[in-house]
């Protein structure tokens, strides 16, 4: 009985560390780090593309607001991401903490 009960609780707990590596879709608006803290793109005379690009030139990290939370994104096809900048994007990936390793990211439906 007491084998059960640990072979048990070993595939629960696999199970359990499966799900968590398991990627995870997010959706919201691609961004940068430096604007996203704010909400809103701070440069003035710039469509929201054109400001994510210039932050992300001068040093910001790729993020994605989505429900008033930051992700930061890590890896990902960086010319895919420049060509989706400021629009409101799915990213599929896998999610540790505030960061995203991004596996997948497409125009949201």
């Amino acid at each position: 009985m007491k084998r059960m009960a640990s072979m048990l609780l070993v595939v629960v707990l696999l199970r359990t560390v499966a799900a968590l590596a398991a990627p995870t879709s997010l959706t919201g608006t691609l961004t940068d780090s430096h604007c996203a803290k704010g909400g809103k793109h701070m440069m003035k005379g710039m469509s929201d593309a054109e400001c994510v690009r210039a932050c992300i030139k001068s040093g910001a990290k790729w993020a994605l607001l989505s429900d008033g939370k930051i992700y930061i994104l890590e890896g990902g096809d960086k010319e895919k991401l420049n060509d989706l900048a400021g629009k409101r994007v799915t990213v599929t990936g896998e999610v540790s903490g505030p960061n995203v390793s991004v596996k997948q990211i497409a125009v949201a439906k």
